[in-house]
């Protein structure tokens, strides 16, 4: 028997059968898993928390969290490719900052629950 010849015998089957309809679809909960392995990096919640400060250089980032350049590089490819961060170049310069209000959100609400008390 497979997973998908399951039957278990249930309370409430309206119930059952409107939240299996407003389930996301596999594709956007697999994107979701992603950005959670995204961000279940400690450097990469570093940059993050940095970034949450203000626009900084790569140099300057990888000061505040003490990476070399080409350790930060990877780590903003990564942060690009999720839409977690966004650049701009100023002459040979690049600048970062968090893509969007959103980013900041989800570090605030996590903090959030992870520092309450039980």
């Amino acid at each position: 028997m497979n997973d998908n010849d399951l039957n278990y015998e249930t309370l409430d089957e309206k119930r059952i059968l409107e939240v299996q309809k407003e389930l996301p679809s596999d594709n956007d909960l697999n994107r979701l898993a992603e950005f959670y392995k995204i961000m279940g990096d400690p450097t990469r919640l570093k940059i993050l928390i940095t970034l949450e400060k203000g626009e900084f250089c790569a140099s300057d980032v990888a000061n505040v969290v003490g990476m070399s350049r080409s350790a930060i590089s990877h780590q903003f490819k990564a942060l690009k490719a999720a839409k977690l961060v966004k650049s701009r170049k100023e002459g040979k310069t690049v600048f970062y900052s968090l893509d969007d209000s959103h980013i900041h959100s989800v570090l605030h609400v996590a903090f959030e629950h992870i520092l309450e008390e039980d």
